[in-house]
């Protein structure tokens, strides 16, 4: 057998994570056509059938299974390598951490330039959208979660707790006055998520405050929410660290307090890295540092 080549087995590894040869491709900065050939060409190498295609994308076989484990021990024992042998000290290599669009926008890219400052030779991915990338699948080294995971090969810490309440514009209360009861909120234009497309169930904010409250401008986006109420549609839910930050909105309705934690997860193989304990140490001194912003002073 021709000798194998690291290149192939960690495309190998972008695939049976990402579940799609598209998805891995874009991922290593490459067409689906190409990384469709590497794959092959470690498939013959092997002799074997590594994925079988779906509708959805690459399942893996039981080969494929087997080589995956063998392959993500040699990715660890090269990630441990790296950490022990930088001649020039400090961290290095690549730290991408998974957040939600809110928290990603409007507190972590606040500081993460301190983090960044004390590792000038780490690359840092902030990956901050509607839903999360998954430690147990090595998608990412850190993911702050809105819960807890319930499966997989991960190592959860609570994080912190973060408040929301009620906001609405300066000009959207001068044209509709401000409710001052929940049942008058019902008469208002509420602003919220598309309910069919919220990625987590400690999203569903109105529900909590009164089942009766329908959003009648919804969106998949915190931050066009946000955008939203500043430009007077409605009125919505906001986190403190994000509606406390904006001073064109104001606070309604103070007896409505809804509170939410974030939770740290990492891959359990994974969690040792230095740059991951380096990251995780500093985040939980930002968020401690900031628990005024986070739930409200």
């Amino acid at each position: 057998m021709q000798p194998l080549s690291w290149n192939d087995l960690q495309n190998f590894l972008a695939i049976a994570r990402t579940g799609q040869i598209a998805r891995a491709a874009a991922a290593a900065g490459v067409d689906a056509t190409t990384m469709g050939r590497r794959l092959r060409r470690l498939e013959r190498r092997l002799g074997q059938t590594l994925f079988e295609q779906t509708r959805e994308g690459q399942v893996m076989t039981a080969a494929g299974e087997s080589l995956l484990a063998h392959v993500e021990a040699m990715e660890r024992a090269a990630e441990r390598i790296a950490d022990a042998h930088d001649p020039h000290g400090g961290l290095t290599g690549l730290l991408r951490l998974s957040v939600s669009e809110g928290f990603g926008t409007w507190f972590m890219a606040r500081h993460l330039h301190e983090f960044a400052a004390a590792h000038p030779r780490l690359t840092i991915d902030l990956a901050a959208s509607s839903g999360f990338l998954s430690p147990s699948k090595r998608e990412t080294d850190v993911a702050i979660l809105l819960a807890q995971p319930r499966a997989g090969p991960v190592v959860c810490s609570k994080l912190g707790d973060y408040g929301l309440r009620l906001y609405a514009s300066a000009d959207y209360i001068a044209a509709h006055g401000a409710p001052e009861t929940i049942a008058v909120l019902r008469e208002h234009r509420l602003i919220g998520y598309i309910p069919d497309l919220l990625y987590a169930p400690e999203l569903r904010y109105l529900d909590e405050i009164d089942t009766a409250l329908t959003p009648a401008v919804r969106s998949s986006s915190i931050n066009a929410q946000h955008r939203l109420l500043q430009s007077g549609t409605g009125i919505g839910v906001l986190p403190r660290f994000i509606g406390d930050a904006d001073p064109s909105l104001v606070p309604l309705l103070p007896e409505v307090a809804i509170t939410r934690s974030f939770w740290l997860v990492t891959h359990k193989d994974t969690r040792q890295l230095e740059r991951v304990r380096a990251f995780k140490t500093w985040l939980m001194a930002i968020i401690q540092r900031e628990k005024a912003t986070l739930v409200g002073s």
